[in-house]
């Protein structure tokens, strides 16, 4: 093909002046969240001042998405609404609290409930708006929920519910 007819990268992203879309969900979070939140706010200044001094060297798209990002993270910190888990009762699931399960098959897992930005499935960190979070929020120990999940629905049990610590 003649390179005439294919569109050459001009190192400009489509979205880079566009804000970051914001969840439709309130912005719930822990403190460890919140902290988080604050100290990604604290490196962003802190790379916009640096780059600063290189301004008329520095690539306008890089520039821009970390503007970008710098918009997304003053707006989450905005939105922000801070739970703390320790002020809540230990009867019901709640956001911030460790919940263990275990499925029908007998398999045992462990959660925590989390805000979008502190979720981490890899750890069991999951976010409160999550398929699996809405299935156990606000039940009790002892209480079977459906999980419904792409591959098909699945029942766990919860088996206990404890606070997690600030700085979990």
């Amino acid at each position: 093909m003649s390179r005439a007819f294919v569109k050459e990268d001009d190192g400009r992203s489509l979205d880079a002046g566009l804000p970051r879309p914001q969840s439709p969900w309130t912005n719930y979070v822990t403190p460890r969240g919140l902290q988080a939140l604050q100290d990604k706010l604290q490196a962003l200044l802190a790379e916009r001042d640096r780059i600063k001094a290189f301004d008329e060297l520095l690539n306008q798209t890089a520039k821009a998405s970390l503007e970008r990002e710098l918009l997304f993270v003053t707006e989450r910190l905005k939105r922000a609404v801070l739970v703390d888990p320790q002020n809540q009762s230990l009867n019901t699931v709640h956001f911030g609290a460790k919940v263990e399960v275990v499925s029908e098959e007998g398999v045992h897992q462990k959660f925590m409930i989390v805000g979008e930005d502190e979720a981490d499935a890899e750890t069991g960190r999951i976010s409160w708006v999550s398929p699996l979070a809405r299935a156990l929020l606000g039940a009790e120990v002892g209480d079977w929920v459906v999980w419904s999940r792409p591959i098909g629905d699945i029942e766990i049990e919860v088996i206990n519910i404890a606070r997690a610590e600030s700085h979990e």
